[in-house]
């Protein structure tokens, strides 16, 4: 092994073109760490994010973007006895992962699904590990009950609605074209709202309210958001493209016995990420294994061309994951 990698990192704050090739030095794992020879990188919103000096990495990660990656496994460090070299594995990272090699702890690693290509199992992790825990270990979503998930069309979008559908709900999504709506459909959706052209706190009131919201929009979403609720209904909130403060009402939270929640990923304790890891091999990856979910993939970038991929990602015209070829 060469002692250098290829890597991308954050020049400056700034618009996509920040982002610069550079050469790195490769890491070593610790105790409990593994050390992945990257294959694939997901793109993912929080990338832009921290690109634009928004969502800074927490104390001890890299401060290269990249939360997920799929590869081989190139070196253990001390303890690690559940991989070995050689072993192909998809992760969730700390940060790092638009480089060749990323360290991550060995329990945020999952095997590539049976049947799974290297390129199809980097798409899972981010948002894998974002919508099972705050969709069902978070929100609570039972067979039956009525489930609203926001941006049906994007990576978190697309995840939830299957694993949502897969797990018995009734699913239903906004998305912002009639392609992105006829895309959810198939994915499982029982109703995709073109948010340009209808309201979607008319629609789930007229079939009795929204059991589950998953939203990832913020601002005015907010209380539109407790309207579409029904009596006793949670909303889970993951993230704020249009901003994080709102006036509500909360008397309308308090009659009607509503639930507001939310959680941010990648500040978990590293026990809270593993627990949710073995949740998903347990219960999510054999339905991977068996095709009745699978990642929606919308585009592949070199590693070279990261800010083509951000370019992307922040023209909003993607369904699916965007991921980058490293390896």
């Amino acid at each position: 092994m060469t002692q250098t990698m290829t890597a991308v990192e954050i020049s400056k704050p700034g618009a996509a073109d920040v982002l610069k090739t550079v050469q790195r030095p490769i890491p070593t794992p610790g105790p409990g760490e593994v050390l992945i020879k990257v294959a694939y990188s997901g793109v993912n919103r929080p990338d832009v994010l921290q690109r634009a000096g928004l969502y800074n990495p927490p104390p001890n990660a890299s401060d290269l973007p990249g939360l997920e990656a799929s590869g081989i496994i190139a070196a253990v460090g001390a303890g690690v006895s559940e991989w070995a070299e050689g072993d192909e594995v998809c992760a969730l990272l700390p940060g790092g992962g638009y480089a060749e090699y990323v360290l991550t702890p060995a329990a945020h690693c999952l095997p590539v699904p049976k049947g799974m290509g290297l390129k199809e199992a980097a798409c899972l992790p981010e948002t894998f590990f974002t919508v099972y825990s705050n969709v069902f270990q978070r929100g609570g979503l039972k067979a039956g009950e009525c489930f609203l998930v926001h941006g049906g069309s994007s990576g978190i979008g697309t995840t939830a609605i299957q694993l949502a559908n897969a797990f018995g709900a009734r699913v239903f999504t906004t998305a912002g074209s009639d392609e992105k709506c006829e895309a959810c459909l198939k994915l499982g959706a029982e109703k995709a709202i073109n948010y340009r052209s209808e309201d979607f706190v008319d629609v789930l009131r007229a079939e009795g309210g929204a059991n589950l919201i998953l939203d990832m929009v913020g601002g005015d979403y907010l209380p539109r958001n407790v309207k579409a609720l029904a009596d006793d209904g949670r909303l889970v909130q993951i993230a704020f493209l249009q901003g994080p403060q709102i006036q509500l009402n909360f008397a309308h939270v308090m009659m009607r016995r509503l639930t507001i929640t939310g959680s941010t990923l990648r500040p978990q304790s590293d026990l809270a990420k593993a627990k949710i890891a073995e949740s998903l091999r347990a219960n999510v990856w054999p339905l991977l294994e068996s095709g009745r979910v699978a990642p929606v993939m919308d585009s592949e970038f070199a590693l070279a061309d990261a800010v083509a991929a951000h370019q992307r990602m922040e023209s909003s015209g993607h369904i699916g994951k965007i991921v980058m070829k490293v390896g």
